[in-house]
């Protein structure tokens, strides 16, 4: 079967013939803004202290309809008066620079301690197998149950106290550089090597650049640690310190000032992370990281 195609007729010759691919016409086109953008931002220390917040009210309103007894827990207004007598009267201060003075004495000697050995353990095999293990045998021993034998050692002054601080600073330190150090990529290690670097200079600008993440997060860690041993320590034939002003109301039932020591605790903590964090920042600028959305 054969199709023919007749030509176009005189009358249809002037009119022209429409594709159909024709564009559409123009739109205007209103960029829609992202959403974070389109809804009302919250300030962020506002979204993080609502919950504090919350639960300080709850407390109070627990404590004033009569639920939450002064015998059980004092209220946020009495922790708030009590905490400006301390300070006034000069003993929460002073109980505050004592604890200090131990948590930094035990950090430092516990951060020596703990990268050196993590250094010894993770740069050298031989290190490895004369070090890991027995470190790892010692860690899972609970270090508050070493506190009888630290005050046969050291006496009842200020070294058990400290050695408590060091011993539970040093593993998590240890741990985690560690781990820093052998999760290095080796393809860097061999890219240091074809430059020309030296087992020094590898061990200077590539190791330890790359183990410098993991040391940060294991001091965090770390700190921790450093005030539950000082908690610890210092309820043990201490005559200073904000455990022993605990201990003193934990024998006159006041558990205002119990509570008023526990909130100087964390806010020290709180402290001591802040300040890590903002180490990690300024160290690790190099690294760009998620930080939420």
């Amino acid at each position: 079967m054969s199709i023919s195609h007749a030509p176009p007729s005189a009358d249809n010759a002037d009119i022209p013939l429409k594709s159909s691919f024709e564009e559409p016409p123009p739109v205007d086109v209103v960029p829609l803004l992202p959403a974070s953008s389109r809804r009302t931002r919250v300030p962020r220390w506002l979204r993080r202290t609502t919950g504090p917040v919350l639960l300080l009210l709850l407390w109070q309103l627990l404590s004033s309809t009569g639920a939450l007894t002064a015998d059980v827990l004092a209220s946020p207004g009495r922790i708030a008066q009590v905490g400006g007598d301390l300070i006034a009267d000069g003993s929460l201060t002073s109980a505050m620079g004592t604890s200090l003075q131990r948590v930094a004495a035990g950090l430092a000697l516990g951060t020596l301690v703990g990268t050196g050995l993590a250094l010894v353990s993770g740069l050298f095999r031989v290190g490895e197998d004369l070090v890991d293990a027995p470190v790892q045998m010692l860690r899972t021993v609970p270090f508050v149950g070493l506190i009888p034998l630290f005050i046969i050692w050291f006496g009842i002054g200020e070294a058990p106290k400290v050695a408590i601080i060091t011993l539970g600073v040093t593993f998590p330190l240890y741990l985690n550089v560690y781990a820093g150090i052998r999760g290095v990529d080796a393809q860097l290690i061999e890219a240091g090597e074809s430059l020309g670097l030296s087992r020094w200079g590898l061990v200077r600008h590539v190791v330890l650049p790359g183990a410098l993440p993991g040391a940060l997060t294991g001091l965090r860690y770390s700190l921790g640690i450093a005030w539950l041993a000082l908690v610890f320590a210092e309820q043990v034939n201490a005559d200073s310190g904000i455990g022993f002003l605990m201990v003193q109301a934990r024998d006159f039932l006041r558990t205002d000032v119990i509570v008023v020591c526990l909130i100087v605790y964390a806010f020290l903590g709180l402290l001591a992370d802040f300040i890590v964090r903002s180490l990690e920042r300024l160290l690790l600028q190099w690294r760009p990281t998620f930080t939420g959305r």
